[in-house]
């Protein structure tokens, strides 16, 4: 069997057991994924930027496949989630890091320069709106049809049992309808996926994120300034069927050194569906 390209890793990191991966020497780059998904998501993405010249870690995020799941709702505020990371640059070394999100690991990364101010060089962002942008447009009929799944989320108990049903079976589903690109996920790797989902706990935590905005909402202090000398990269699949690209209306007045890239032949799920067009954004950009 080859050896796999990168490290895995667990520890306590901040009083959490944090699982990760990683590859490669130099500057930090930190990849967040998004839900239902776990360190997985950058599989394509890891030894391309290792090999570009990075230190590069996948983490799971907390509640996520090997990473501690705290119970409760409230241990899933924006604050402790942009804490995770922050408690992870420091300790892998690291004053500083460029950081890379995509879904939920995009929201978590846009609110970490206003949590933590100075800890972000560089950003990007994969299909995940700016929280603001968000607030605003989730109150239009057009988005909140896209979005419907984040108020079931908030009942108790059903959409566990929902997303569980037939092995979270909706994983297959929606891992094989979704993207533009066919086999963009291998049954290896949905099965992978599905397995992690399975983990006593990982649904709930997961569905948690969704309740924790949903009831303590994401309006950070500084937020609207908080990427002021910070370059940030926007890649977006135009064929999301959760996030329409009027998300990106009034971008520009939140980011001030803002490059956004629209891919029209792509999905939500931009890291494996247009995986090397990805990879060239982010080395270039990150390097």
């Amino acid at each position: 069997m080859p050896q796999e390209p990168w490290t895995h890793r667990e520890e306590a990191v901040g009083g959490l057991r944090l699982h990760w991966v990683e590859a490669g020497e130099g500057p930090l780059v930190l990849l967040l994924h998004g839900f239902p998904e776990h360190w997985l998501a950058w599989r394509h993405q890891i030894p391309a930027l290792a090999a570009a010249g990075f230190r590069v870690v996948a983490p799971d995020l907390r509640g996520y496949n090997l990473s501690g799941k705290p119970a409760g709702i409230s241990s899933y505020r924006m604050e402790l989630l942009a804490g995770d990371v922050a408690n992870l640059v420091r300790h892998l070394g690291y004053e500083r890091t460029h950081l890379v999100g995509h879904d939920w690991g995009g929201a978590i990364a846009w609110c970490v320069p206003a949590l933590h101010p100075g800890l972000v060089e560089r950003l990007a962002i994969l299909n995940a709106p700016h929280p603001i942008l968000f607030r605003k447009k989730l109150a239009t009929l057009a988005q909140a049809k896209r979005s419907s799944y984040v108020f079931f989320f908030q009942l108790p108990f059903f959409p566990e049992r929902s997303l569980l049903r037939h092995r979270a079976g909706f994983l297959k589903m929606m891992l094989r309808r979704d993207p533009v690109t066919p086999g963009a996920f291998s049954p290896d790797e949905i099965e992978a996926y599905r397995e992690a989902f399975l983990v006593p706990g990982a649904a709930t935590a997961a569905i948690n994120y969704y309740r924790a905005a949903f009831r303590t909402g994401t309006r950070i202090p500084g937020l609207r300034r908080s990427l002021d000398g910070v370059p940030t990269l926007v890649l977006w699949g135009e064929g999301d069927r959760y996030l329409g690209p009027e998300l990106l209306d009034g971008l520009e007045a939140l980011v001030p050194d803002l490059r956004l890239v629209r891919i029209p032949d792509a999905s939500h799920w931009l890291p494996a569906d247009a995986r090397e067009r990805v990879n060239a954004e982010l080395i270039a950009f990150l390097g």
